[in-house]
């Protein structure tokens, strides 16, 4: 019977195959050039570089949703500004591996600034004097451009990413993902198996038309045996800056997020709701914590989810 890895897509033709590495399967795997060249299947030698590469980077946390618009690059943001704040005295990275849609240069505010490459790799591009980002969206000749490649093409510029890019010594590194269980997802976790990666972050919203795909993500978690540090509901609630009156704009018919990790038994880290200024912040490029009014439950209920992030991740060490 032909060898398939744990990590291959399915229908893989298996790698002691004619077809290993040329089956319409094979498009994206991370494995497909190893198993069209011929030579024996054995562990990427990228796992290594990037596990040293990595060395110095304490935590390493994917954050992830098999839907897109839950506003997970958004919660990346709001996650690298608090941990920033909160630990002065440590360094946050966060790393834009949705290679097709990058967002967070301009949700941080460096829309526009270039990176540099030297001896020693990428250099990241400072948002504080705590908070570093590496993007595609550096590396392209407008923001307007399209990124028109295949899952190989994908898999590479990640693999670049995760093993090119000089952080220095970080205490936290934030991986913002497309949304999917796909290409960049299996590249991701492949790639820092051996690099000790902390766990994933997953963020949905209340609607069954959400949790449906949040679902997948979790069950690709446990196929790939990559802990779930938690998962937070985004856009729980909409309150008013008005009248202060609350609205569902996305119902949780069947319980939302919470029912979900009940059910599935993985940890609800905690709900943010639907804030307008918030999402003025991500447009405009400034950190919420700025402009945040006093009380905001915004930022109390991220003080709460950070505050578990933070043990999630400790108790791994």
């Amino acid at each position: 019977m032909s060898n398939i890895p744990e990590n291959a897509p399915n229908h893989c033709p298996g790698t002691q195959s004619e077809d290993a590495g040329k089956a319409s399967a094979c498009a994206g795997c991370p494995n497909q050039n190893i198993c069209a060249s011929g030579v024996p299947a054995g562990p990427d030698p990228a796992i290594e570089l990037i596990k040293n590469r990595l060395s110095n980077v304490k935590h390493k946390i994917l954050v992830l949703s098999g839907k897109g618009g839950v506003g997970k690059s958004t919660l990346t943001s709001l996650l690298g500004h608090g941990l920033a704040a909160r630990f002065p005295d440590k360094n946050i990275g966060i790393l834009d591996a949705d290679i097709c849609g990058p967002s967070q240069p301009r949700m941080l505010g460096v829309r526009g600034e270039q990176v540099h490459y030297s001896g020693s790799g990428w250099s990241p591009v400072y948002v504080g004097d705590n908070l570093s980002l590496m993007s595609i969206g550096f590396l392209l000749g407008s923001p307007d451009d399209a990124v028109i490649w295949r899952g190989p093409k994908k898999n590479g510029m990640i693999k670049q990413f995760l093993s090119e890019v000089e952080w220095g010594e970080l205490d936290y590194l934030l991986i913002d993902t497309p949304p999917g269980t796909s290409d960049e997802h299996l590249s991701a976790v492949q790639y820092l198996s051996g690099a000790g990666l902390s766990g994933a972050l997953v963020v949905s919203t209340p609607q069954e038309v959400a949790l449906l795909d949040v679902r997948k993500e979790l069950n690709f978690c446990r196929k790939l045996e990559v802990r779930v540090l938690g998962v937070v509901e985004n856009m729980a609630v909409f309150v008013c800056p008005n009248c202060k009156s609350r609205s569902e704009v996305f119902p949780a018919t069947t319980g939302g997020a919470a029912a979900m990790c009940e059910e599935l038994e993985v940890p609800l880290l905690g709900a943010l709701p639907l804030e307008p200024l918030l999402a003025r912040a991500a447009d405009s490029g400034h950190s919420y914590l700025q402009l945040q009014p006093p009380g905001s439950q915004t930022l109390v209920a991220m003080d709460q989810i950070l505050d578990k992030i933070v043990a999630a991740c400790e108790s791994t060490s």
